[in-house]
């Protein structure tokens, strides 16, 4: 979390100064960049150079990186693990995980998600410099439907481009974790890609709607979310394949069927070790476990005192909880509530 709020922190700072003075901003974010880039801890030699040429860009990843975040934690809200475990803000400054699991595999796919529709975003907002709306959907032409292309449609090849180049760099060892980090990053862009919507207006006498102008849009990131989360029910577990003079790892294939080296499809989320049970604290698997957890006591989901809790038991908390109700507003002029209460329990894992 540190290194997200740096960049927010960063992008304030530079945003005040540019109000300020205006002429001066150039200089300002060259040299505040400099300083920035080099100290944000965790960066590759790639990265920093990125960061130094677009400094406003490198504040809207770490936006979409916090987005990432939030998602995750609302995914697996009901989950034993439930992605504070991950360090999920840190996957673009380095390996959190240190077991290539399922739940990696997602942290690494819902941050370059977040990455991709926040340079995206940026770029339709006008608030990056290298970019706008999608040119190539400008000026087109009367196709066949009644309809062409118009308005501001996002540029999601240069936000997938741009989420490539910058995630991707942090790979920079020729093992299989990385190997899975940069397809779990693939399949995260890949995502946004594949949830693009499409907007239209008509334009026509009294409504008539005899010719549309169209662009194309994000969706609400939740459906991003959603969406990669089947994925994570249905990941596939993979093996590396090695091969050249140092016999290292070059692809990945699935597991189950490693004799016919089938590959993964590139929207896949995949893992290289199953997921430990997330039920005792244990810091080199990355699971904060689950005492003091609040679970549901009737349920039998994974919200569930009895799975939530590995068997353990519960502790029953019981509080009473007051407010003001039936409130009624008498002329002139005050209200009069009653106060009403109610006794509520909570169950937290032993």
């Amino acid at each position: 979390m540190i290194q997200v709020l740096f960049l927010l922190t960063f992008v304030t700072t530079i945003s005040t100064d540019a109000l300020r003075n205006t002429g001066a901003l150039s200089s300002v974010v060259a040299l505040r960049a400099n300083f920035i880039c080099n100290r944000i801890p965790g960066l590759t030699p790639r990265q920093r150079s990125i960061c130094r040429k677009r400094p406003n860009a490198i504040v809207t990843i770490g936006e979409g990186v916090q987005m990432g975040i939030n998602e995750c934690q609302y995914q697996f809200r009901n989950n034993r693990w439930n992605c504070s475990s991950s360090g999920a803000e840190n996957t673009m400054f380095g390996h959190t995980h240190k077991v290539g699991s399922k739940e990696a595999a997602f942290t690494y796919a819902i941050t370059s998600a977040g990455v991709t529709y926040s340079i995206t975003q940026a770029c339709s907002l006008g608030k990056l410099k290298r970019c706008s709306c999608d040119q190539s959907k400008k000026k087109s032409r009367v196709l066949n439907a009644g309809w062409k292309w118009g308005g501001c449609s996002a540029d999601i090849k240069h936000g997938l481009k741009f989420s490539r180049k910058f995630l991707d760099a942090r790979e920079i060892e020729q093992n299989a974790r990385s190997l899975m980090n940069k397809h779990n990053n693939r399949a995260g862009r890949k995502a946004v890609k594949e949830n693009m919507d499409t907007e239209c207006k008509c334009h026509g006498v009294s409504g008539s709607c005899t010719m549309k102008t169209c662009w194309t849009t994000l969706p609400p990131f939740r459906q991003i979310g959603d969406h990669l989360r089947k994925k994570y029910r249905r990941s596939k577990q993979v093996v590396p394949m090695v091969g050249g003079r140092n016999r290292r790892p070059v692809y990945l294939t699935l597991k189950r069927s490693r004799r016919s080296h089938t590959k993964p499809r590139r929207s896949d989320l995949v893992y290289l070790q199953k997921s430990p049970n997330y039920c005792d604290y244990d810091e080199s698997v990355g699971s904060l476990g689950t005492v003091g957890r609040k679970c549901n006591r009737t349920s039998i989901d994974t919200d569930g005192c009895d799975l939530m809790c590995c068997g353990r038991g519960y502790n029953t908390h019981q509080y009473t909880k007051t407010w003001q109700c039936n409130c009624k507003f008498h002329w002139c002029c005050y209200v009069h509530c009653n106060k009403c209460s109610e006794r509520t329990e909570e169950y937290a894992c032993k």
